[in-house]
């Protein structure tokens, strides 16, 4: 057994954490989470990512010993790792803010704003024009700030390749389905392009097919991921722990 167990499924998020994991060469366990069936009620995984998200992280061998360490949130996961390792976050202090500033700039921005543009998008039950051309727009907003970022810099954070840029990236390799022409965007496309071929990141990607489905979800699926409330969470909790 590993001693990092990464609980996971192959969405964007997820692909991050393996995405670093192969980077480094930290040899890890994947628990798979069906975030359709709705694992992440179950009493054991709220237990270390009380959101009811994945990924999360338990780390059994600690920097210092101790008791094993749990993580959750994939930005929060990425910056535990880089701190255990000392590896793909900066050591100058000004590429290193600049990692960190970009990687909150995903999970605030380019996660949540692709997110609801998938969700409007594919998922929703009715197509609320306003809302697809809301998120299209912002989608396309954040890639322009994402183009003139890259437009002097190999990477987000400078002359290193980091965690800001494992951030990033998948969530901009659905970029057809987002309506997003990524030509149209020449420093993101050579940026993409070069993290696309990197060894670690086709084993990352490759980590996830064993369960990628490229199947419409369910109606049922959709309930568990969409009609979530603070009840439902807690009698999905509750029927889980039987």
């Amino acid at each position: 057994m590993a001693d990092l167990e990464l609980f996971y499924w192959p969405t964007p998020n997820g692909h991050k954490i393996t995405m670093f994991l192969e980077e480094v060469g930290l040899p890890y366990d994947i628990k798979p989470v069906n975030i359709g069936a709705g694992d992440q009620f179950k009493p054991d995984f709220l237990a270390i990512s009380p959101n009811n998200r994945m990924p999360a992280l338990i780390d059994r061998a600690p920097a210092g010993g101790g008791e094993p360490i749990s993580v959750f949130e994939s930005g929060a996961i990425l910056q535990y790792l880089a701190e255990k390792t000392g590896k793909l976050l900066p050591s100058d202090p000004r590429a290193r803010i600049a990692a960190n500033a970009w990687l909150f700039w995903q999970v605030a921005n380019l996660g949540p704003m692709a997110g609801q543009n998938h969700h409007f998008g594919l998922y929703a039950p009715e197509k609320i024009q306003y809302a697809i051309d809301r998120y299209v727009r912002e989608t396309n907003r954040l890639y322009g700030v994402l183009d003139r970022r890259l437009a002097d810099r190999e990477w987000l954070a400078g002359d290193e390749y980091s965690i800001a840029d494992i951030a990033a990236y998948p969530w901009v390799v659905p970029w057809k389905r987002q309506q997003q022409n990524l030509d149209a965007h020449a420093n993101v496309r050579r940026w993409f392009d070069a993290i696309r071929a990197r060894p670690a990141t086709v084993r990352a990607y490759e980590r996830g097919k064993e369960w990628q489905s490229n199947a419409p979800q369910s109606d049922a699926a959709k309930k568990i991921l969409f009609g979530q409330t603070a009840e439902s969470v807690a009698h999905a909790a509750k029927v889980a722990r039987g």
